[in-house]
């Protein structure tokens, strides 16, 4: 049974002998290191972190990775408060994880620029605005960071969460991998939920007003750039708070 496929995998639900599993294909252009994530998913599970239990992975005929792990429901379709906190505590744990040194031989490093702002060199705008940006903050790379943390990679039942897709987790700045979150939460739910959350994180963590306008801002940006190089959904209404955003955003209250 196919479930929604993602911008680099097809996904397929399994059922065999009343239990669900679910397995991920790597059939399209993303080529990541299935089996570092299995290792990771298998340590963050057995440290008690929400993810789904890995079983195995490898390779298929075509060459193909795959990775099969557990179902755990549907991705979140409707929030509130309390869902909100949980969430926000939720990626707080990742970002409290205390890795060990067999973790730090799986869990990729990368260069922050580049990796999360691809072909940034031929957006020029982009380029400058983020330029100064990354100049105003000095990014740490000592946590555990999920680097896509958004409701389509969070999966629910009976309100049971479990955070899924980890082909982006990497040592990383909880402060990035918070404002993500926050900021795909305020223009795709809207700006009362989007504050609701932020305000979560802000008396959960180390994270601080300052820190949400700075990287509300880079990820402000990170998302224009995928905007315009990826299908991401943007109708009117996404447009109309993006626009807000940057409009209200000290860092970016000029035209892009």
């Amino acid at each position: 049974m196919p479930l929604s496929p993602g911008l680099e995998a097809e996904v397929v639900k399994i059922e065999l002998y009343n239990k669900s599993f679910v397995l991920k294909l790597w059939n399209k252009d993303s080529k990541p290191n299935v089996g570092n994530q299995y290792k990771l998913l298998y340590s963050l599970y057995e440290k008690g972190v929400r993810v789904s239990k890995p079983y195995g992975w490898g390779v298929d005929a075509d060459d193909n990775q795959v990775l099969l792990t557990s179902y755990d429901g549907q991705p979140i379709s409707k929030i509130n408060k309390a869902k909100l906190k949980k969430l926000a505590r939720m990626l707080v744990q990742v970002h409290q994880y205390r890795m060990d040194k067999t973790d730090l031989t799986f869990i990729p490093r990368y260069d922050f620029f580049h990796y999360f702002f691809p072909a940034i060199e031929l957006h020029h705008d982009i380029n400058h605005l983020l330029t100064n940006l990354m100049n105003m903050v000095d990014i740490s790379q000592d946590s555990l960071i999920h680097g896509d943390y958004n409701l389509g990679n969070i999966l629910e039942e009976r309100d049971n969460y479990t955070i899924i897709d980890w082909t982006n987790g990497q040592l990383g700045d909880p402060r990035y991998d918070i404002a993500w979150s926050v900021f795909l939460i305020n223009i795709y739910t809207g700006e009362r939920y989007g504050g609701i959350y932020q305000s979560d994180f802000l008396g959960l963590s180390g994270y601080s007003l300052e820190d949400s306008v700075l990287f509300e801002a880079i990820a402000c940006l990170r998302w224009i750039l995928l905007s315009r190089i990826t299908n991401l959904p943007k109708d009117p209404s996404v447009l109309k708070r993006v626009k807000k955003i940057i409009f209200d955003n000290r860092y970016l209250n000029i035209n892009i």
